[in-house]
């Protein structure tokens, strides 16, 4: 009876365990099942953020995008202003008295006295617009023995700006023929103004003759603009 006792016993321990291994067995899916669906939960709201973060990047390159486009057509406007400026066309067309622009005249213009005479150069525009001149003018006499060439004075040349319709002058002065002589004979007189290469040929307003020189040394010379007449443009 003892043995079937313990027996009994041992099957009832027997039992209880296995009870207990069924209960927690079947309890631990409940929880399973709620961290699976906690993490699926927590999964879905990664994803969302993500998809947040991809439409802020999105907005943010088109937000760049619309600051480049800006500055561009800021840059357009800016460029567009400086070329429209008319300074440059002002400038060009006031530029460096040409030959054409020029009516060119002499005339004697010797003082009692002097111990050269003189022959003023006028120039006088007639382009219609103002233009500069300065510097030197190429002089040179036509005579019986061929061309002279008048050599420049040491003085210093003055820019001048002549106004449509006024005139400077530039003075060619030479020896007289005090020899008694006749000289060399002068019969033109050809002007080309600073920087040009159209001459114009005038009539000789001055002595008809030059004395003959020793050295063969050209005796005319020629000033800067605005060296005789008035003195500079009137």
């Amino acid at each position: 009876m003892r043995v079937r006792k313990l027996t009994f016993a041992a099957l009832a321990v027997a039992a209880g365990l296995s009870l207990t291994a069924c209960q927690s067995d079947d309890g631990s899916p409940a929880p399973s099942d709620s961290a699976a669906s906690n993490a699926a939960s927590s999964g879905g709201g990664s994803s969302s953020a993500g998809a947040n973060a991809s439409t802020g990047s999105g907005t943010g390159s088109d937000q760049g995008s619309g600051k480049g486009t800006g500055g561009t057509g800021g840059k357009g406007t800016s460029a567009g202003t400086g070329s429209s400026g008319s300074g440059g066309s002002a400038k060009g067309s006031g530029g460096k008295c040409r030959t054409n622009d020029l009516n060119i005249t002499a005339a004697d213009a010797t003082v009692g006295g002097d111990k050269e005479r003189t022959v003023a150069v006028e120039f006088t525009n007639t382009s219609g617009h103002d233009c500069t001149v300065s510097g030197f003018a190429g002089v040179d006499l036509k005579t019986n023995s061929g061309t002279i060439s008048a050599k420049r004075t040491g003085e210093p040349a003055t820019p001048y700006t002549l106004k449509n319709g006024k005139s400077v002058f530039f003075g060619v002065t030479y020896p007289s023929n005090d020899t008694g002589g006749s000289g060399i004979r002068i019969t033109g007189l050809l002007v080309t103004p600073p920087g040009e290469t159209k001459t114009a040929s005038l009539p000789w307003p001055g002595a008809s003759s030059l004395p003959i020189t020793e050295t063969g040394a050209t005796p005319v010379k020629v000033g800067p603009i605005g060296s005789a007449g008035q003195g500079g443009a009137s």
